[in-house]
């Protein structure tokens, strides 16, 4: 069985968004031949399409399309946020979308899919820069940022570029088996479940700055002292509040309550210790306020679903 892919681009597309899920589905058939899968790739337009490298690739016009789609997975890039207003683009998504057995996106490619409103009432993923954006835009959608690809129902979306890999590879797996799935990820030299989600590539975990300026003054002393005394009643204390005050304000004006941003300061205080120092794991879950190895493996299990050993042979800088 002929398992047909279409694969939605657009001037200023992302190169990799294709070019990853392509070879993953590619390589699958070229190991398995009855595997089926045939990729094409579509613009609304058709004909030359250049991506946001400068690579040009050569494209189907989505409106000639009328057969069933088995996957239509739909690419992101740079252009999207001015790919938002092609009415012809978004509606020829939504067509295609109803013939076709899934759906899904790469990277900020969801935006495109929640356009089309594929994405009301579901739960998704996208690139952890453009998470907070998304939520804003589109209050229908659940968006979860860390998770590297999310199934919801017959639509799937995956976070931050090389996540199409990894989507593309739980497709196959999904359709074929895991053995497939790992012979393809062997030959492409790539995991098949990469650890964690993509929350360990962002920058500092954030929240919102405090509208008052003791406040501010104080979030800044958290982030500089990690390993001093950051409980509540010695935060109050020194912000001048009564603890039930000082905890009710925090909240409100970060979004967090004290002790939730004490930790996340505090990992990532360790996260940056594991990246640029050679510092044995006791001395960063010291230095990070952290107090114990135990505790610095349990922080790093809750917010990136990896282990501190993992992330610093996966992040270490070479240049200390």
């Amino acid at each position: 069985m002929q398992r047909r892919v279409l694969i939605v681009v657009f001037p200023g597309f992302q190169l990799l968004d294709m070019a990853g899920p392509a070879d993953v589905f590619g390589t699958a058939t070229h190991i398995r031949p009855e595997a089926g899968y045939a990729v094409e790739v579509g613009s609304a337009a058709g004909g030359e399409v250049t991506a946001g490298n400068g690579v040009t690739v050569t494209t189907r016009p989505l409106a000639g399309i009328s057969e069933p789609v088995d996957t239509l997975m739909v690419a992101g890039g740079p252009s999207v946020p001015e790919r938002l207003a092609d009415g012809e683009l978004i509606g020829q998504i939504a067509r295609i979308s109803t013939r076709a057995r899934r759906t899904a996106s790469v990277c900020n490619g969801a935006f495109l899919l929640a356009e089309a409103g594929l994405l009301e009432r579901r739960r998704a993923t996208t690139h952890w820069l453009v998470a907070d954006d998304m939520r804003s835009r589109y209050s229908g959608v659940d968006v979860d940022a860390d998770p590297l690809y999310i199934e919801d129902g017959d639509v799937w979306t995956s976070a931050g570029v090389l996540s199409g890999v990894d989507l593309a590879l739980a497709l196959v797996a999904r359709d074929h088996g895991h053995d497939l799935a790992r012979k393809v990820a062997r030959g492409l030299v790539v995991y098949l479940h990469r650890p964690g989600g993509q929350s360990q590539f962002s920058t500092a975990m954030r929240a919102l700055t405090p509208r008052s300026e003791p406040l501010r003054e104080l979030q800044s002393f958290i982030d500089a002292n990690p390993a001093a005394d950051l409980s509540v009643p010695a935060l109050a204390a020194r912000a001048g509040m009564s603890q039930r005050h000082f905890s009710r304000v925090f909240t409100a004006q970060t979004g967090m309550s004290p002790g939730r941003y004490v930790e996340r300061s505090r990992a990532d205080t360790a996260r940056r210790l594991l990246e640029i120092t050679s510092l044995p794991l006791d001395a960063v879950a010291r230095e990070s306020g952290l107090g114990s190895p135990e505790t610095l493996y349990r922080v790093f299990r809750r917010h990136w679903r990896t282990s501190p050993g993992d992330h610093r042979r996966r992040f270490q800088s070479k240049e200390r």
